[in-house]
């Protein structure tokens, strides 16, 4: 669990974040969302630790990332998965050699121990015979999949996702979802996605943060939202025809309930 209080965050006089509190819960998909310049990036930034905050505090499991020293720092970034906009693979590297970096960087093992985790975490995003391959030889949906397994290798508490579904096409957005939220589940890992898709935000949203102009103006669920009354969020979420559907679609099934 991450735990955000009150977080304040200005560069010059310009304040980019504004009393910011939120509980991040583990096993969940937190979707943190926003129009451009929201500052829900500079936000993540803060919890992963590239940013300092001006206030307030950042709870990883109840110890404040504050207040830790370097070798502190240092341990709680082990845990922690990040999986970045445009995958950030090594275009020299193979994918087996991709996956393995971390290894290489942050442990001890011998060759045979980290090809072995390499192949279990290539196997559990289906991509078990793509070892060899490089990135140029590989599709956008295949490259996201290998920033996952990356991601995960070490065995995360923390997994954050910077736009996931960026550049992908619908149907393998849906997949890249899908997996995203069975690590999530099955790993038992405090997931934070930023994310512009609102597919995404009505499939795996199990805890949303609606930020608008450095300030959380709404939160709650993928269920809660279809019936939100925030003009703001409304006009930010439902502004394409799929999800004025959905939305229609789920009050329809909802006044049916009501009547049975």
């Amino acid at each position: 669990m991450i735990q955000i209080t009150n977080i304040k965050k200005s560069f010059g006089e310009k304040v980019i974040l504004e009393n910011i509190s939120a509980v991040l819960e583990t096993g969940k998909c937190n979707l943190v969302i926003g129009t451009s310049g929201s500052g829900k990036t500079v936000l993540t930034k803060c919890m992963v630790g590239l940013f300092t905050p001006d206030e307030g505090e950042i709870l990883y499991n109840g110890t404040n990332m504050l207040q830790m020293n370097e070798d502190e720092r240092k341990q709680l970034r082990q845990q922690i998965g990040m999986l970045f906009q445009g995958s950030a693979l090594f275009d020299s590297m193979t994918v087996e050699q991709n996956v393995m970096f971390p290894l290489d960087m942050f442990t001890k093992w011998n060759y045979q121990q980290k090809k072995q985790r390499v192949n279990e975490v290539l196997d559990r995003v289906n991509l078990k015979d793509a070892n060899k391959k490089y990135p140029a030889e590989i599709s956008g949906g295949m490259k996201k999949r290998v920033g996952i397994a990356r991601a995960i290798v070490l065995n995360p508490k923390y997994l954050f996702c910077d736009e996931p579904n960026s550049g992908l096409d619908p149907q393998t957005s849906l997949l890249i979802d899908k997996l995203i939220k069975e690590i999530t589940t099955d790993y038992q890992i405090t997931t934070i996605v930023v994310t512009h898709d609102m597919n995404s935000v009505m499939e795996i949203g199990d805890h949303i943060v609606y930020l608008h102009q450095g300030k959380k103006q709404w939160e709650g669920t993928n269920k809660d939202i279809i019936f939100s009354k925030d003009q703001l969020l409304n006009n930010f979420i439902f502004a394409s025809e799929f999800l004025q559907d959905a939305k229609q679609m789920r009050m329809i099934e909802a006044e049916a309930s009501k009547k049975e």
